[in-house]
């Protein structure tokens, strides 16, 4: 049975405190006069208890020491009553001052001042603490028969600590912290509130867990990406569960709760250090501008409009066509109340006619072109599907946006466009390949054009491999499969994948609108790749199962057009750098724009009858590097040879 424990009385607790400063003022004569009760007599006590009494009631009273609950008494408590015990001995002293004028004599011995000063301070901190401990043992004795799970806590500054005293104070947690674990405070076997810290080396680790320890918490928000995957790597091989502290913004009235914490996920430990961007010129390239970002509802394209509000344009027009997602961006646009006109504007990049419209209504300075069909194995059984869209959606947008004197076009590609080995890589290969030529045709014309003063529209690329979270990537997929039981579905043992955080993707679309002068294709560091099957088993250790025992891997065998590795550079490319070292410009072969056009325009034709070889034929013709794998496709490559 639990028995809940009554708060007392304010005014019987401000009762307390005056017996308390009243004893030890009596124990300061005692101590002073060596309990010599004679000389004590020689002091006026009525006067000088009646004086303390009443200076000691209106400072509690003010100050308001009494209406702090006892057991939960902190450094603010004790900090009032050293504020109050402070004044107390200044009114003493200001007291002896005015009477040693006119009677020259001292009604509070000076020692006795000092000496109440300590002494009064230790009886009313002393016996707070004496409660609080007191309620402490006694909570601990009624919870002995609960099983706690023993925790250890990475990081010893003020976070460390506050995560400690939040679960160790809670009533009926439970989770108990035992120690906590640092790089530089564990040597010399320090403590930090009488708990012991532990290294974080593997050794450390070890023995914490033959102690009992079975939940790591993560304190630090700070931790670098490497340190993070070792600490969750090291303590998931000794079957300890790792949990993390929510960032301050987030914890409930500015206080963190225990089932605040947050279990780790794998786009913390997929994620790299960002790359920060300082450049000043993006935030006056787009300050009052009217942009244009399609494929606003998708993953990229949302985040997109999210970023490109921090530079205030003048006007964010959204154009897509999927009904519900836009609907959903706009309410989520409506309620963080920004500042800037945004515009929603139901689509198709494939029909001209309202793309025109779009142009006449808003005329866009700037056009951010996200609306694209990405997934590998859909587009390879719909190669027409993936031509009209990507490829005639592209060409439409381009030749709009010069018709209409737009500055800048910044196209949204994929690293499947190198050495593309499916239908949708080497469909947004074609359309980087349009985009360049019509841009080199333009800047041509420019030169040869008497007016000087004419720039034609600036096309830039981007290039980037797998975003985080993604509508349809592996991640969410994975997630699905876990809840469900399993098993998780990977399609080869040695396949690898580059990641990136949505945020920093679009990052570089929004850095390479600023900083493409036209014709590039940008590049991004994409770090190190990832082997799936890790990825795989890595998800399932951190959901608190064990591959292969509770949830099973079953490779599938790579599908339709699915590469084993995936590249950012062709092997005829080089690159040249930009000011950012993380940030690379590929220097690609160059076309011909009427061959291209003329090219482009019967491929288009070919998949508007949807004749499916025809239109495969004719992309291999336009990227020679374009060969099947795992595809129907692949006799075409041998025709072509």
């Amino acid at each position: 049975m639990n028995y809940k424990i009554r708060i007392l009385p304010r005014w019987l607790i401000f009762l307390l405190d005056l017996l308390c400063v009243q004893g030890s003022l009596f124990f300061s004569f005692l101590l002073r006069f060596n309990f010599d009760l004679e000389q004590v007599n020689n002091y006026s006590l009525k006067l000088i208890l009646g004086l303390s009494l009443a200076i000691n009631a209106i400072l509690f009273y003010i100050l308001r020491s009494y209406a702090g609950i006892i057991r939960y008494t902190n450094i603010e408590d004790t900090f009032r009553l050293l504020i109050i015990n402070s004044i107390t001995a200044l009114f003493y002293f200001t007291i002896n001052l005015i009477i040693n004028q006119s009677h020259s004599i001292l009604l509070f011995p000076v020692s006795v001042v000092a000496i109440n000063f300590f002494t009064a301070n230790f009886v009313l901190i002393s016996y707070r603490l004496l409660v609080r401990y007191c309620f402490k043992f006694y909570k601990l004795n009624k919870q002995v028969e609960k099983h706690k799970t023993k925790a250890a806590v990475y990081d010893t500054t003020e976070h460390g600590l506050h995560t400690k005293k939040v679960i160790n104070d809670l009533p009926n947690g439970d989770i108990q912290i035992v120690a906590f674990l640092d790089d530089t405070m564990a040597k010399g076997g320090n403590l930090m509130e009488g708990l012991p810290i532990y290294h974080t080396d593997e050794s450390s680790i070890e023995k914490l867990k033959n102690e009992g320890v079975e939940l790591f918490i993560i304190a630090n928000r700070n931790i670098s990406k490497e340190k993070l995957n070792y600490l969750v790597d090291t303590c998931l091989n000794y079957g300890i569960k790792v949990q993390q502290v929510p960032p301050i913004q987030q914890w409930f009235n500015g206080k963190l709760a225990s089932d605040q914490l947050k279990n780790i996920n794998i786009e913390d430990l997929l994620e790299r250090e960002v790359i920060k961007i300082t450049n000043e010129n993006v935030y006056f390239e787009i300050k009052d501008k009217r942009i244009l970002v399609t494929g606003a509802a998708g993953s990229i394209g949302s985040e997109l409009v999210h970023q490109l509000i921090n530079y205030r344009p003048s006007l964010i027009i959204l154009c897509d066509k999927a009904e519900t997602p836009m609907h959903e961006l706009s309410i989520a646009l409506r309620e963080k109340n920004m500042h800037v006109n945004i515009k929603s504007y139901m689509g198709d990049i494939c029909d001209r006619v309202r793309m025109e419209h779009l142009f006449e209504i808003y005329n866009p300075e700037v056009v951010f072109h996200a609306a694209a069909y990405k997934h590998v194995p859909l587009m390879e059984d719909h190669p027409s599907v993936a031509i009209i869209n990507n490829v005639l959606g592209t060409k439409i947008l381009a030749e709009l946006a010069v018709a209409n004197g737009v500055d800048k076009f910044v196209m949204v590609s994929t690293d499947k466009a190198v050495n593309p080995t499916n239908i949708m890589g080497a469909s947004k290969r074609i359309a980087e390949i349009f985009t360049q030529s019509f841009y080199k045709q333009l800047s041509n014309e420019a030169k040869n054009s008497k007016n000087e003063n004419q720039r034609p529209t600036r096309f830039v690329t981007t290039r980037f491999g797998n975003v985080l979270g993604s509508n349809g990537s592996v991640i969410p997929r994975f997630k699905q499969q876990l809840e469900k039981g399993g098993p998780i579905t990977v399609t080869h043992p040695e396949i690898t994948r580059y990641f990136m955080t949505i945020p920093e993707a679009c990052q570089l679309v929004i850095e390479a609108g600023v900083m493409g002068q036209g014709g590039e294709i940008f590049v991004f560091d994409m770090g190190e790749p990832v082997k799936i099957v890790d990825l795989a088993r890595k998800m399932i250790r951190l959901a608190g199962k064990e591959p292969e025992v509770d949830i099973q891997i079953v490779f599938t065998g790579l599908r339709p057009g699915e590469k084993l590795y995936e590249e950012l550079l062709n092997n005829a490319e080089n690159t040249m750098h930009t000011y950012h070292d993380k940030i690379l410009i590929a220097k690609v072969r160059e076309y011909d724009f009427e061959t291209v056009s003329r090219k482009v325009d019967k491929l288009i034709a070919s998949a508007k009858r949807h004749y499916t070889l025809e239109t495969v034929g004719q992309m291999k013709e336009l990227v020679p590097e374009f060969i099947s794998a795992n595809s129907v496709y692949e006799n075409l490559d041998k025709i072509l040879d």
